[in-house]
């Protein structure tokens, strides 16, 4: 008798595909990622299905939210903004842990959890997911003016 797959057996596959996908971009762009190296992944249609620019105006962002993907029309494949905090323009060292958590959701859509982006991250920098989830959390605490803990306790934005 073959067996019913749940949802939760999806969320598996996709947290394991998640992690083999970062891994892969870790394997190909190098180990260490910096600003340039992210930059570059975004034009990687191997780690990024769909183009990806990148604009630092917080116009679609809610208080205390360091970045956000934008779909650029009805269809994934004519690409996202990615809305990134101006606070963070000149604080290259951060664009891979910001740029990182979006992913998932610029390839996948809304079945991508703040835990799945927090893997793929987490994954992609080299830390491990509490790391990662703490250093962004402190990221979008340090936007002037955000509220302190800016939603981090279900997930970074």
């Amino acid at each position: 008798m073959a067996r019913q797959l749940t949802e939760q057996d999806a969320r598996v596959a996709l947290k394991d595909h998640l992690g083999d996908k970062a891994m892969n971009a870790r394997l190909s762009h190098g180990m260490y990622i910096d600003a340039e190296t992210i930059i570059k992944m975004l034009d990687d249609a191997a780690i990024v299905r769909y183009p990806v620019s990148i604009r630092f105006d917080a116009e679609h962002l809610q208080p205390g939210e360091f970045a956000m993907p934008i779909a650029l029309g009805d269809h994934p494949s004519k690409g996202f903004c990615l809305f990134i905090h101006p606070y963070f323009e000149q604080q290259p060292e951060a664009w891979p842990l910001l740029i990182a958590y979006h992913i998932p959701s610029i390839n996948y859509g809304e079945i991508v959890s703040h835990e799945d982006a927090e893997h793929f991250g987490a994954t992609l920098i080299g830390l491990d997911t509490e790391t990662y989830y703490n250093a962004l959390c402190e990221l979008a605490d340090s936007i002037p003016g955000a509220p302190q803990a800016s939603g981090c306790s279900g997930g970074c934005s």
